[in-house]
């Protein structure tokens, strides 16, 4: 379940050192502003054109769970990306999932002979200015991820540019550093609950919805997905009303597949 945030009103200690490039961040979190316009003047400062965030409390990429995600990019990237569960084949995912040194990358780095999977969500990426970047990962407790990107459109990072990138790196690290302690602080602390349950289901989730509306049990269209969870079946558990509606039961798809239905989004704001 991926949910898009803003994140609101957050006090850093004042005796904390703040890079200068960075206090209009720091100052507007204080301040419970709108982020945005000063997360995109940094990126682009930095050399990039787009910004992500994404906190997850999943133990593996692929794993079903709840999610956040920050991003510069339109919505509707953020709500394609959850649909077609680019998760699973999102190479800077898989890259830095379980590393702590930043990926550097660019469409001759990171495409692999043979994964159409992933260069379809490549080609859509560079679609939305996504052609190369900078990704990077913080370990939490409890198996937790943090994933920062900065995008660029540029698709092929010449020695010029990897130049550049080496030199702006720390501040890059930085940069990621003072976001994710404001986001943790407006946004996780407060242990916000995710709202979309009843949202309108994806593609695979009203497929699930019509196999069991037509006598599949669980474990008939885990099977159907080729995904069977053969040591946690998830009991299914439908409302008739909720299949009329085309609504999820709480939330979750009633298959028992192995990698995550595509992602809900909602977008709320956050004071």
């Amino acid at each position: 379940m991926l949910e898009s945030l803003r994140p609101g009103s957050a006090s850093l200690e004042h005796q904390r050192f703040v890079p200068p490039f960075l206090l209009p961040l720091v100052n507007c979190a204080a301040r419970g502003q709108d982020l945005l316009p000063v997360v995109k003047s940094i990126t682009q400062n930095l050399g990039f054109d787009s910004f992500m965030y994404g906190a997850s409390a999943n133990s593996k990429p692929d794993h079903e769970g709840k999610s956040f995600v920050y991003t510069t990019l339109p919505i509707e990237w953020v709500m394609r990306y959850g649909q077609k569960a680019y998760i699973e084949v999102d190479p800077r995912i898989a890259l830095t999932w379980d590393s702590s040194i930043p990926l550097v990358w660019d469409q001759h780095s990171i495409r692999a002979p043979g994964s159409n999977a992933r260069d379809a969500f490549l080609d859509d990426a560079a679609s939305v200015g996504i052609c190369s970047g900078v990704c990077f990962t913080f370990h939490g407790p409890r198996a937790s991820h943090v994933i920062i990107a900065l995008n660029s459109a540029i698709p092929v990072n010449d020695e010029i540019r990897q130049h550049a990138i080496a030199r702006n790196l720390p501040d890059i690290l930085m940069f990621g550093h003072y976001f994710h302690e404001i986001f943790m602080k407006s946004v996780i602390e407060r242990g916000m609950a995710p709202k979309s349950a009843g949202a309108p289901l994806s593609g695979r989730e009203l497929d699930c919805l019509s196999l069991a509306a037509h006598g599949m049990k669980t474990e008939d269209i885990a099977g159907h997905w080729e995904h069977l969870r053969a040591n946690r079946p998830i009991p299914l558990r439908l409302d008739p009303k909720q299949i009329e509606r085309g609504q999820s039961p709480g939330g979750h798809c009633p298959c028992g597949a192995r990698r995550p239905h595509p992602r809900r989004l909602r977008q709320i704001s956050l004071d």
